[in-house]
């Protein structure tokens, strides 16, 4: 592939508020536009993913730049393609709740426009930022957030002397636990759960010394306790999920595929494509305890 044909990577998201006090009877969402003056267009929040960043990462950023305001992410709302000077573009955009912060004009952006969504819709010059939006319509916007994340990458289980539940995280696995961290906080994570193995507990403690939470353990959603009785590790996660705050919730390969299908079965919901390899994370939706969308995200370097 040559450098012309190699995509431009995007990414940004539907900024979103309530119109009124979140929750009393009649709220309405509204979204954010920006008005870019060397495009002459209506946009939504986005920009070009930098080197080395992680989309996720990128999505916020360039939403704090072009906005003025902060956010927290939820569901994954699909990725456009198009091109711009002949130059294939691919944009990512997430489900961004404002958490705060105003808007500045500056050379970039000179206006921001908060609309419902269907005039936001009118709005927007480009019809791939039309179609993010009904995708973002299609669900309730204040969907609660759940990451279930694999561990990170360990020794190899033949060559390791001793208890398996005690094979700790290799070089590599250590600088994919320190590199979740910022893509679980993109989140908005708040609360830690791990099955009772080293590997599971060491992904996720860098997140939670940076929450200053612990680590909560999880016995039934080890490989073993889950074979021991699914329907047991199956209700303790839905448990997880309907706890409050934005649990990360680190299991293993033999657990999470499992638990993924159950939940896309019980809602009728398809699951998306997505190995779940080391250190990968599914970002799971739900509205009052139902499930109702599945992300995923490869490995925090990819």
């Amino acid at each position: 592939m040559s450098s012309h044909d190699e995509p431009v990577l995007a990414a940004g998201g539907v900024l979103w508020r309530w119109a009124t006090d979140a929750g009393a009877a009649g709220a309405q969402v509204e979204v954010a536009l920006v008005h870019r003056p060397r495009h002459d267009d209506w946009s939504l929040p986005k920009g070009h993913v930098e080197d080395g960043e992680h989309r996720v990462v990128a999505a916020l950023r360039e939403i704090a730049e072009e906005t003025g305001h902060r956010a927290v992410l939820g569901r994954h709302l699909g990725r456009s393609r198009y091109r711009v000077a002949g130059r294939p573009k691919r944009v990512d955009h997430w489900a961004a709740r404002a958490t705060g912060g105003s808007f500045t004009p500056n050379e970039e952006v000179d206006e921001l426009r908060w609309l419902p969504v269907a005039p936001a819709r009118e709005q927007v010059t480009q019809r791939s930022d039309a179609t993010v939006l009904r995708r973002f319509a299609a669900l309730p916007a204040d969907t609660e957030t759940l990451l279930l994340v694999r561990h990170a990458k360990a020794g190899s289980r033949k060559r390791f002397r001793g208890e398996d539940r005690l094979r700790p995280l290799v070089r590599e696995g250590h600088l994919q636990a320190r590199a979740l961290v910022p893509l679980c906080q993109a989140f908005g994570a708040t609360v830690v759960h791990a099955a009772d193995r080293v590997r599971c507990e060491q992904t996720v403690q860098p997140l939670a010394d940076v929450l200053d939470v612990g680590v909560r353990s999880e016995p039934l959603l080890s490989e073993e306790g889950w074979a021991a009785g699914p329907a047991h590790g199956a209700r303790r996660a839905q448990q997880v999920l309907t706890a409050g705050g934005v649990p990360v919730l680190c299991s293993q390969g033999g657990v999470i595929p499992e638990l993924v299908a159950r939940w896309a079965g019980a809602s009728g919901i398809a699951v998306p494509p997505g190995r779940t390899r080391k250190a990968s994370t599914w970002v799971v939706s739900s509205v009052d305890g139902r499930v109702v969308a599945l992300d995923h995200l490869a490995d925090p370097f990819h």
